[in-house]
Formats: structure tokens, sequence, C-alpha cells
């Protein structure tokens, strides 16, 4: 297995990057060049504003060319339990812009004229266990009375026309959720933001911050500085400044990628070729590509991702992915690798102003559409309209002994098998 992302190894380069250091003065300086940054910076640069993105590496690296390619229209939460906690005004408001956010990567895509296969096969939530089931109807039964009439359920019998596996015992697909290349989607989101004048630097992290007259501040990277009128940071998982480390908990999530499959094969495996994901809490989500190729992935460990980490991470999963599919036992792997989610406690995204800086981060496992969402709706706050964030309302405490490196997550992920096992 080659341990690299599918998704960028399969991408284009990005032409448009500045060949200089960051200098002189900008409108809005965004700190991450993934989804959330670059969808910023497209929308302010299209109303004219002068924008430059600086990014630790390559444009989509991180978290945006490094997950499971799947662009979903659910919550991170049960929608019953979200109504319970929040109210159902709330809940439904959220799911809503899930699925608006899958709207908004849909409209970049046709306005832009980015190549990257994306189409709306629906999400098919697979009912891992026969008692499983009967929460995934109640949820059906919630969904399409209140907030989604487009969901569908799947009686344990007609599971075999949707996967062929005998793992799985009836499922519900929210049918508007869809699937695209991200790693072509983000290079084209770039390329988009700098055809309307954002300057993009690859390969210049934000080393220093300093605080100017009037508001404005001074980003400092190892090819120069630039000063801005605003600031945005938009950098997932791995935030820069104390306040937001204290806040955000890095998860590790790993994918595997099989060689290229024949075609009657996928026919009898995913004949609809949806997004798919299993019901357990530290269950497996899974996907076919564009060069049919069949990606799978999960936690398999609660662990960082490193080389090492990956490595190991991949032989779970290759074993999870003959369980599931023992068709495929003699399939080389040819891609494996791990990324980080930006985690919260809650599980909801976080956006606001801080200290005098936007943020936009913590989408959950979900940040394909929602920072693609979030990062619109965060450059209209920023062009002087509030009300666009529809996440301004939540407060966000820190994790309570939380400073850093989650040393925590050996015992979460403990417990969460443990729930798995009896649940």
């Amino acid at each position: 297995m080659k341990l690299a992302s599918y998704w960028l190894e399969t991408s284009p380069s990005f032409r448009s990057g500045q060949p200089a250091g960051p200098t002189g003065r900008v409108d809005v300086a965004i700190v991450g060049a993934g989804f959330t940054g670059l969808s910023a910076a497209l929308a302010l640069a299209r109303r004219g504003a002068s924008v430059a993105v600086l990014e630790a590496g390559r444009v989509a690296g991180q978290a945006s060319g490094r997950n499971g390619g799947q662009c979903n229209n659910g919550t991170s939460h049960d929608y019953a339990a979200l109504s319970a906690k929040l109210g159902a005004e709330r809940a439904k408001a959220y799911y809503r812009e899930h699925v608006l956010a899958v709207d908004a990567v849909e409209t970049i895509v046709r306005e832009e004229g980015i190549d990257c296969d994306f189409h709306r096969p629906g999400r098919l939530k697979l009912a891992a266990k026969p008692e499983h089931f009967a929460g995934i109807a109640r949820a059906y039964e919630r969904l399409k009375a209140e907030v989604d009439p487009d969901v569908e359920l799947v009686p344990p019998e007609r599971i075999g026309d949707e996967v062929g596996s005998d793992a799985f015992y009836g499922g519900m697909v929210q049918t508007r959720s869809a699937q695209l290349h991200v790693g072509r989607f983000g290079v084209g989101l770039a390329e988009a933001a700098a055809r309307y004048g954002a300057q993009i630097y690859e390969n210049a992290p934000m080393t220093g911050l300093d605080r100017l007259a009037g508001g404005r501040r001074r980003l400092h990277t190892p090819k120069g500085a630039i000063e801005a009128d605003q600031v945005l940071i938009a950098t997932g998982a791995t935030p820069p400044l104390a306040w937001f480390k204290r806040r955000m908990i890095a998860l590790g999530s790993f994918i595997v990628v099989t060689e290229p499959l024949e075609t009657p094969v996928l026919d009898r495996l995913l004949p609809k070729r949806r997004n798919y994901v299993t019901s357990k809490i530290i269950g497996n989500y899974f996907r076919t590509t564009p060069d049919n190729r069949l990606l799978f992935g999960g936690r398999a460990r609660f662990a960082i991702s490193s080389p090492t980490s990956d490595a190991k991470s991949g032989e779970i999963l290759r074993a999870t992915l003959h369980e599931i599919f023992p068709q495929l036992a003699g399939v080389r792997l040819d891609y494996c690798w791990g990324g980080l989610v930006d985690m919260t406690y809650d599980r909801l995204p976080r956006a606001g102003e801080h200290d005098g800086l936007f943020y936009a981060m913590g989408y959950s496992g979900h940040g394909v559409q929602m920072a693609v969402r979030t990062g619109q709706a965060m450059a209209e706050v920023m062009n002087g309209g509030p009300q666009a964030n529809p996440w301004r309302d939540l407060d966000w405490p820190a994790v309570p002994g939380h400073f850093g490196p989650p040393w925590f997550l050996p015992v979460v992920g403990a417990w969460y098998r443990l729930q798995d096992q009896l649940h």
C-alpha cells in the first residue's frame, strides 16, 4: 500500500499560487487553504476584496484532501436527540444548514466549472446489527415528518438490493447527499479564488501574529509578512493559537483504497454506488471512486495520523473490509492514509469572532460540505452581515483538561468499543 491520499495523488497541481512570499497589505488574510479558507477567499474576492491565503503545505492538503469524499446532508447527531437537546426549531435549522451546504458545493462546481465528478447518489446509513434497524426506522419517521421529506427507508428484506453483503440489516437513504473527488475540487476551488484575484501562498505557515493600530494584524511566515484589516482562522483540527487548541479535538480517521475493480464486481457489491456509513459508534464508511476502486474508512484506532499509525490502521481496515465483503479477500490495496477530524465537544461546528479574529472550524466529520458553506457564511460576516453565521449563538467553552494533544483518546476509544459490544 502506498501511504498517501488517493485524492491528492490523483489531483492536478495548483498552478496559480504566488511565486514570492507574502508582503504588503490586504483587506482579509486567511490562515488555511482548505475548503473553509478557499470558499471564503472565493466569496470575498468575488466582492472585490483583496485577499491573501496562507497555507502551511499545499492547497486542500490536510482534512479537505484526506477524507472519504462524502458530501452528506445529515448532521453528526441523531436528529431526535438534537431536537430534544436544543429544541425543534434549532434542530431543524441545523439540519437544513447541512442540506444547503451540499447545494453550496454543487453551485460552486457548476458556476466555476470544476471537474470533480460531483453527483448525488444519496447516503445510505446501514444497520450493523438487527436491533439497530429499529432506531434507524424511528429516525426515518421523525426526519420525514419534520425536516427531510426525501429520506427513504430500506427494510431488512430489501437491503440486498443496496449492498452485496450479509453484514447489514436494513438502512435509511438521505437522497440529497452527494459525492465528489475532493482533491480535484480543492484545486479547482483554489484556481477559482485566484482567478478573482485572491493571493494564495503555499508552504507559508503562519509563524507569528502581531496586533497593530486600528485593529489590523501582521501575519508572519518564513517567506515574509503581510498586514490585514481582518483575519480568518480556517485551520481545522490544528489551530495555531492556544484559545482554539483548548476547544478543538483532533481525532484520527483512516482510509484504504483498493485496486480498480471490474464493473460487474461493483454491480454486485454496491449496485447504486451511494455513500455508505454503518451504525456502530466506531463504524465504517465507504464508496466507490471515479475509477472503480472501493474506498473504505473508519476510526480503526483512536490515534493521531502518522506513517506508522496509518499503516497499522490500514491493516485493521483491511480485516474489517474482508469481514463485510469477503468477496474482496484477494484484492490488492493500493492506498492507505490518515487524516484529522476537527471535533468539538458537542460535534457542532463553531464560527464567529474571538479577540478580533474571525474563525470557522469544528465540522466533526461533515467538513466537505460544511466547510464550504461556513466559509461562505464567514465571508458574509466579515462583509458586515453577522446574521449569515448559523452558529453565532453557540457558546464554546474549553474542553476540561485539554491543552493540546488529546491524551484522552485511548480511554474514549475503549469506552466506545464497549458500547458497540453492548448495544
